[in-house]
């Protein structure tokens, strides 16, 4: 019961990369980079265990960011023509890669990654992988013609992904979706229809994380204009409870979702986030337990994954190491009173 997890990413050691930076750039190169890489996956599963997490992750310390990491090894991207694209509904704009022909997946991308990271620990091993719509929103279109054709086609390639992590060891594979509070509509329309397409055929548990945007000012300036609630979520949870997909992540700590939208997803299992992406204090391990505590006057116990609010890679290192120690002391105190 309380089983601990994170929402996925941890901070890259400033010895392999430029430190506290959502993107920060590898300081290593060649055969030096990739062991390096497998240096820091081993080291945060070491003090994942240590700190009482359950449910482990490589810390997405193998990849610069947790979409383009997964498309620089996929066909038909061309990432010289560069797009310049709103973000999250226009939210901020970026040169991003331009979709230019049909999508393919020549080799598995991160299969080598988690055979590794597999072989390192005895605990449950979750991985991450961007979400369709979330790709979608942060690649751009010369191809396909609409965003939900171009999502359908990455469901594809992100099924066979899963399907080979998933025979490599893995126990939960998670898709990101923080778009889904943003295009409400579209996650009815064909969001979800997309994350069923990416799942198909999985035996594994499945999850999606969907957050409000964490690690740059844009996302912090826009939560400042949504008011004393956030209430986005309402729109898509009832549809999310409907879906096929077996975990689902909200942001409690810090955040102004109302807990009672737990009470719109009384079929899955989901992840708690009790631990806030900052680098300024670390949350006592009753705070976290408070927070426990608060969510499961909506949601039984038994349903409850203890979690991170979003990825930690923007913060400093001790910082996350120490806000994985208390979670995981914090779920312990809630276990130790049920």
């Amino acid at each position: 019961m309380l089983e601990t997890t994170i929402a996925g990413s941890l901070p890259r050691p400033d010895w392999l990369a430029e430190p506290e930076k959502l993107k920060g750039g590898w300081k290593l190169s060649g055969q030096a980079l990739e062991d390096g890489k497998r240096r820091a996956a081993a080291e945060w599963l070491r003090h994942e265990e240590e700190a009482g997490i359950d449910i482990l992750t490589d810390g997405e310390v193998f990849r610069i960011h947790f979409v383009h990491g997964f498309l620089e090894k996929i066909r038909g991207i061309d990432w010289q023509k560069k797009t310049l694209m709103g973000i999250r509904d226009n939210r901020y704009q970026l040169e991003v890669p331009t979709v230019t022909g049909p999508l393919s997946r020549p080799a598995p991308v991160h299969l080598e990654e988690v055979k590794f990271t597999r072989a390192q620990t005895k605990k449950k091993l979750k991985f991450t992988l961007p979400g369709p719509m979330t790709i979608c929103d942060t690649i751009a279109d010369a191809h396909y013609g609409s965003r939900p054709a171009m999502a359908m086609a990455f469901a594809e390639i992100l099924n066979q992904e899963a399907k080979d992590l998933e025979r490599a060891g893995v126990d939960v594979i998670q898709f990101d979706e923080p778009a889904f509070n943003v295009f409400t509509k579209d996650v009815k329309d064909w969001g979800i229809e997309a994350l069923h397409r990416a799942i198909d055929g999985l035996r594994c548990t499945t999850a999606t994380h969907i957050c409000y945007g964490y690690g740059i000012q844009e996302n912090i300036d826009w939560k400042k204009t949504l008011g004393s609630e956030w209430r986005q979520y309402e729109e898509i949870f009832p549809a999310l409870n409907a879906s096929r997909i077996d975990q689902i992540s909200l942001e409690c700590a810090g955040s102004k979702v109302p807990l009672s939208l737990l009470g719109l997803i009384p079929d899955k299992q989901l992840m708690i986030g009790a631990i806030q992406v900052t680098g300024d204090r670390v949350e006592t391990p009753e705070e976290v337990a408070a927070t426990l505590r608060a969510a499961m006057q909506y949601v039984d116990a038994e349903r409850v994954l203890p979690c991170t609010n979003c990825g930690m890679a923007p913060i400093g290192y001790d910082v996350a190491l120490a806000k994985l120690r208390a979670l995981g002391a914090g779920a312990a105190l809630v276990r130790k009173s049920l």
